[in-house]
């Protein structure tokens, strides 16, 4: 279980990172960045509890991750509060509940993976 204060910390531990409000009708919406290109590696935001698999309809905070979609098949399978992303491509993204039971090695990993998988690539010259 993750509050919003972890989640962030974790995020900008890693090299160049860094978060921004891009939204100013919702400014509890954070959007975790790569500083050199601003591509977003993450985004910790509210979402209606139906829609993250909970027979609520409160909000609940959720951290959406960039995830290989072979890894995030597995990870959906063995981690219930890991489950396709709200408000992103499902097949690429992935929602990690923070109320939930993730352990934070796993939520570390995940996060590193959507980084790197984010992260611009240098162009190649041929």
């Amino acid at each position: 279980m993750f509050s919003r204060q972890q989640i962030s910390d974790m995020a900008l531990e890693l090299p160049g990172a860094c978060d921004d409000t891009p939204f100013a009708s919702d400014p509890s919406i954070i959007v975790f960045r790569h500083g050199s290109s601003g591509k977003w590696f993450g985004i910790l935001l509210k979402a209606p509890g139906r829609a993250v698999g909970l027979a609520i309809d409160e909000p609940v905070d959720v951290l959406n991750l960039k995830c290989d979609p072979l890894v995030a098949y597995g990870m959906m399978a063995s981690h219930p509060d890991i489950v396709p992303a709200y408000h992103m491509n499902k097949q690429h993204w992935i929602s990690l509940r923070l109320g939930g039971d993730v352990p934070e090695d796993v939520a570390r990993m995940l996060m590193r993976m959507s980084f790197d998988l984010t992260h611009r690539k240098p162009r190649r010259r041929g």
